[in-house]
């Protein structure tokens, strides 16, 4: 059979296709094929494609808007003018009020721990801070580019992982800066303050006179005179002991004898030594004597901020100390920290400063500059 013959019929039949007809034939359709109306083409509806468009801007104005909305919670959530607080023990107060379990600082308020009380504050997005017994704190500033509490008693322990120079916290005498840092911070009934640093470093800041405090060191503060010197918190009792009778025994200035510092004792006793007199000399020459003779190596931290604290005389044998633990480098001379300009004594500091192994100055210098007005 050929293929025809299953179109046309035109082709020899197959007896097996033949057979099949002659079974299927009385089915066969024998009515004329159904007549369909020719297909209309369907108008256009008007309102369609603006519909469409309608539907697409509704969409890009819908997207927009959630992109706004996060972009505003994340801003909110970087410069919220309030800080969670929690309670860790007894029944902290914010304000008038008791925090409960949990509550919110509000710029301005006040967060007050009696003896049986602790709390803990998340600092937006930067870092925590717990707050001790008998410790009073208060909210400054809540912003994007600067986070401020203010001690005004007690206890407070910071962990900030916050770029440097975002977190502050004023106290009676000083400004603490964090630099990207671990730190307990302590103020007394007198407005003393003192600052240990776990990790990073911190520094301590007051009209132009600073210290810069890195992990392991420890500093005293004191109302009218400012930061004291650092010193590393494994310096032996006479060193420390020293130390706190040159910060606060100033000639020309009224003073007190500091007592021992042995613990982290925070202060000053006073001596009823008068600024000026020859006492006062005598006991700053017999503390330099005892600074110089239990100094190691590792307390040219010190030494290297007493060349800016001392006078002409007490200078030149701080620099011949600090010359014995750590040789000048190239470019630091005698001469030069002796009788140099103010700028030139700075530049020269800064380079015996990269040869302690404490870091280079460049990177702490970078992020200084005038702090944040309060």
């Amino acid at each position: 059979m050929k293929d025809d013959y299953l179109w046309d019929k035109s082709g020899e039949p197959d007896p097996e296709v033949e057979r099949l007809e002659r079974l299927l034939g009385r089915f066969r359709h024998d009515q004329p094929a159904p007549q369909f109306p020719a297909a209309q083409p369907h108008p256009r509806r008007a309102w369609f494609l603006p519909l469409r468009r309608f539907e697409a801007a509704a969409l890009a104005v819908a997207a927009s808007l959630v992109l706004v909305l996060a972009g505003a919670w994340y801003v909110m959530r970087l410069s919220r003018p309030a800080w969670e607080v929690e309670r860790v023990a007894g029944a902290p107060r914010i304000g008038p009020g008791r925090a409960g379990e949990a509550g919110r600082l509000a710029v301005g308020e006040w967060l007050e721990t009696d003896g049986a009380s602790r709390a803990r504050i998340a600092l937006g997005m930067i870092g925590e801070v717990e707050v001790e017994p008998n410790t009073r704190v208060r909210l400054v500033r809540a912003r994007p580019t600067e986070h401020r509490l203010a001690l005004d008693r007690g206890t407070m322990h910071a962990r900030i992982w916050a770029p440097p120079r975002l977190f502050y916290v004023d106290t009676p005498s000083a400004v603490a800066v964090d630099l990207g840092c671990q730190y307990t911070l302590k103020v007394d009934a007198t407005g003393g303050g003192f600052l240990r640093v776990i990790m990073g470093w911190v520094a301590f800041e007051q009209q132009g006179r600073e210290s810069f405090v890195p992990a392991g060191a420890m500093c005293a503060t004191r109302p009218g005179s400012g930061p004291g010197t650092p010193y590393f918190e494994d310096a032996s009792e006479a060193f420390q002991a020293a130390l706190a009778t040159l910060d606060s025994v100033v000639e020309g200035v009224s003073g007190g004898v500091s007592g021992g510092v042995s613990g982290g004792v925070l202060g000053g006793v006073a001596g009823g030594v008068s600024g000026g007199t020859p006492g006062a000399a005598k006991m700053r020459a017999a503390a330099l004597d005892s600074v110089l003779a239990e100094a190691r190596k590792r307390d040219a931290l010190t030494l290297w901020h007493l060349l800016g604290r001392t006078n002409d005389a007490e200078r030149a044998r701080v620099y011949d100390g600090l010359a014995a633990l750590v040789p000048p480098p190239a470019g630091v001379t005698r001469e030069g920290m002796l009788n140099g300009d103010a700028q030139g004594q700075r530049q020269m500091r800064d380079l015996w400063w990269d040869a302690l192994g404490l870091g280079d100055t460049s990177w702490w210098r970078m992020w200084k500059g005038p702090i944040p007005t309060r």
